[in-house]
């Protein structure tokens, strides 16, 4: 079979998922999303608004995934950003315990009677280290 040239559409991809490969097994930080399995190169994206997603080519697509399920809200939901630049001005980490995330877990608890604790962290592998 003779190999196609690139096309134009994604020429900026291409080029980005090459110079990832250099850095970045293979090339993408999931192996979930490691293309290597599925054949082809994964698309680069530059932003993303409501249902879509831009990629560094140009190109928009429909986020029928809303990002593997956070984004019930849609990208760059304007009161989500809000509320996140609100929360960066007053810090991004302070690797101690914080008033909101009291809050947050009393309103999980009170939402969810069958908690009777929460356990709050960053990864799938933090939540069955702590199961």
């Amino acid at each position: 079979m003779a190999e196609q040239a690139s096309a134009p559409a994604t020429r900026t991809s291409e080029a980005l998922f090459e110079d990832a490969q250099q850095y970045i097994p293979g090339g993408v930080n999931s192996p979930v999303r490691a293309f290597r399995a599925v054949g082809g190169t994964p698309r680069f994206i530059a932003r993303a608004a409501g249902s879509k997603i831009y990629d560094v080519d140009g190109r928009e697509y429909i986020d029928y995934v809303a990002s593997w399920g956070p984004m019930i809200l849609g990208h760059a939901h304007p009161q989500v950003v809000r509320a996140v630049q609100q929360a960066a001005e007053r810090g991004t980490s302070y690797g101690a315990p914080t008033e909101a995330e009291v809050m947050l877990a009393r309103m999980l608890c009170a939402v969810f009677p069958s908690m009777e604790l929460v356990r709050l962290v960053n990864s799938g592998t933090e939540a069955a280290m702590s199961a």
